[in-house]
């Protein structure tokens, strides 16, 4: 009676060490994200307001305007106010969580990123799933059959990939499957999201995007899951000579049983890592591909913004970007602090 009364309280004891201990890593990396967010804005509005191009002559281009009205134009706009102004303005109009009223569209930034932040997600959340099965599945084959003919093939074309500039290879795919090279005709559509002509619902929809998804997705696959690839492939590699393994296997465990159970879960540390913090920079990495395909997501937003420069568009695109991959980067740490004790005994 006594062992178990002693028991119970040397139990919730160390339960409220280890959530004790939690709490201060969880403030910590709190700190350091907001510290990263306050540093990256100033970083943004530096180099969006240092841009040569004038946003006045180019909103007005086409249209007779005195100097006198462009001047009139900027003191509208704000471009003739001190830069600490502007800059407190910017950081003052972010924490109440108003992104500013872009001048090309004439409309708030906010509901110009809610508009286009569908897309993007529909587009980085397909090309994500996909990359993330087909490069797990491919490092862990490869790792685990190293030196094989089809460890080989799969990292030759992983790293190929991997080297491929992301806005080369989408054009590569745009003129070989949608303008048609030699014998091969155009099978897919060259850009957009949808046809106008067509019904915008039911499942006749539901194809038309779906056809148009296929060439930006698949330019994000290719690019992205050669990166889970060589991880993952050298992760599995240095799992393979632990005692634990040997151990399974003098247990009369199958090969395929003992990757599965015990050489896959411990191998995934390192690439359920990556794929959080991939995660946000894939939403950031989406505007060179968007940009080609003419993909209505907030990459394209931002490199129409940038025509202009449509300064508040910018730095909005900007914030929303950069807090995709600090909220990524703060969410890979605490699920990495849970899935490896290492961390945890820290």
């Amino acid at each position: 009676m006594s062992s178990l009364t002693a028991a119970g309280p040397a139990k919730v004891k160390g339960q409220g060490v280890k959530r004790s201990g939690f709490l201060p890593y969880l403030g910590s990396k709190l700190a350091a994200a907001l510290v990263s967010f306050f540093v990256t804005l100033v970083i943004g509005f530096v180099i969006f307001s240092l841009m040569p191009a004038d946003p006045v002559r180019t909103l007005t281009r086409g249209r007779p305007t005195s100097e006198a009205q462009l001047a009139q134009i900027r003191v509208q706009l704000g471009l003739d106010d001190p830069i600490w102004e502007r800059f407190l303005t910017f950081v003052g109009n972010t924490l109440k969580g108003e992104l500013g009223y872009s001048w090309q569209f004439q409309q708030s930034v906010s509901s110009l990123v809610a508009d286009r932040l569908g897309p993007t997600l529909l587009l980085m959340g397909t090309a994500a799933v996909l990359s993330i099965a087909l490069g797990l599945w491919l490092g862990i084959r490869s790792g685990w059959r190293h030196g094989s003919l089809f460890d080989r093939i799969a990292s030759s074309a992983s790293l190929t990939l991997w080297s491929v500039p992301t806005f080369w290879l989408g054009m590569i795919l745009l003129v070989t499957f949608s303008v048609g090279v030699g014998p091969i005709p155009s099978l897919l559509p060259a850009g957009g999201m949808s046809d106008p002509s067509l019904p915008q619902e039911g499942w006749t929809h539901v194809v038309d995007v779906a056809r148009h998804l296929v060439l930006p997705c698949l330019t994000m696959v290719l690019v992205v899951f050669a990166q889970y690839v060589t991880v993952m492939r050298t992760s599995i590699i240095d799992e393979m000579g632990s005692p634990y393994l040997l151990t399974a296997r003098a247990k009369g465990l199958t090969d395929d049983a003992v990757r599965r159970r015990h050489a896959v879960p411990n191998a995934l540390l390192p690439s359920v890592t990556m794929i959080f913090m991939h995660l946000g920079v894939l939403v950031s990495g989406a505007i060179t591909v968007e940009a080609v395909y003419s993909w209505p997501g907030l990459g394209y937003l931002t490199y129409e913004a940038l025509k202009i420069p449509d300064l508040p568009l910018l730095q909005g695109t900007f914030i929303v970007f950069s807090a995709s991959v600090i909220i990524m980067n703060l969410l890979a740490d605490v699920v990495y602090r849970f899935l490896d004790p290492r961390v945890r005994a820290q």
